[in-house]
């Protein structure tokens, strides 16, 4: 069975977020994950997992202060800002029992960027491992997000290599991805030591998966007979209601089943 995760970032952003966690265990998800949930206690979200018994398998760290921040890791200057993130995000994971926190990039580019996003993962995955937490990074498009530093899966993977932790791990959005670079099996497959959590989404819309050009009935079930394990996110922006855009939901968790 697929395991799919409800993004809450994006699904049912209309209702508090333990109201969503609520939502997502009435649809049918098994688990959930989120983007920034600081403006809650951790103690209530932690309460609220337990009560539907769905795990968060992932959160972000703050994008930063600034109205046009969209992430700290690469950018050169702010180190401080961005540590004071990761231990925000860390604390805050631990509470509640989440796996995986992800360090958001940045816009910036060059050199100077590549410099600061290596220095600044090595301390994080530092941070981290006294959590028994991984940090995931995560390359976006360059359409929805322009001047973002981390764009390509190799070159998340590149990072990998110089920061040499084992616990940085791909948060591998197939939306963007396939934005980006396409050939989304064979890039997998390449770096499925790497990737610690997949995300869908239609594409081009970005809007449920069960539309577009990517065929996700196959495409999951390729990565789970090549032995992913994790969960799938739904990160897309729903076209209406989140629960009338669900249809999708219990044909995808079907995927991988005896005879399916």
């Amino acid at each position: 069975m697929a395991r799919i995760s409800a993004n809450l970032g994006f699904l049912w952003r209309d209702m508090d977020l333990p109201d969503a966690i609520q939502a997502a265990a009435t649809a049918g998800f098994d688990a959930v994950e989120c983007h920034w949930p600081y403006a809650w206690p951790a103690a209530e979200i932690r309460t609220v997992l337990q009560e539907t018994g769905l795990p968060m398998v992932c959160l972000n760290a703050s994008k930063g202060r600034e109205s046009d921040d969209f992430g700290l890791t690469a950018v050169p200057g702010r180190e401080q800002e961005f540590r004071e993130a990761i231990e925000e995000a860390l604390a805050y994971a631990d509470a509640i029992g989440c796996p995986m926190v992800q360090a958001v990039a940045g816009r910036a580019t060059g050199q100077a960027a590549h410099e600061t996003a290596v220095e600044n993962l090595v301390w994080a995955c530092g941070q981290a491992a006294r959590y028994d937490i991984q940090i995931v990074i995560e390359p976006k498009n360059h359409r929805d997000v322009p001047g973002y530093f981390l764009t390509r899966v190799g070159q998340a993977a590149e990072l990998r290599d110089l920061v040499g932790a084992s616990n940085l791990g791909l948060l591998f959005d197939c939306y963007h991805v396939q934005i980006n670079e396409g050939d989304l099996i064979r890039r997998f497959e390449r770096h499925q030591d790497f990737v610690s959590h997949i995300q869908i989404a239609a594409v081009p819309s970005r809007s449920a998966p069960d539309e577009g050009e990517i065929a996700y009935d196959r495409l999951i079930a390729q990565f789970l007979d090549a032995g992913y394990s994790g969960h799938f996110g739904a990160e897309y922006v729903p076209a209406g209601d989140t629960a009338s855009t669900l249809a999708w939901l219990p044909g995808f968790r079907s995927i991988g089943d005896a005879g399916t």
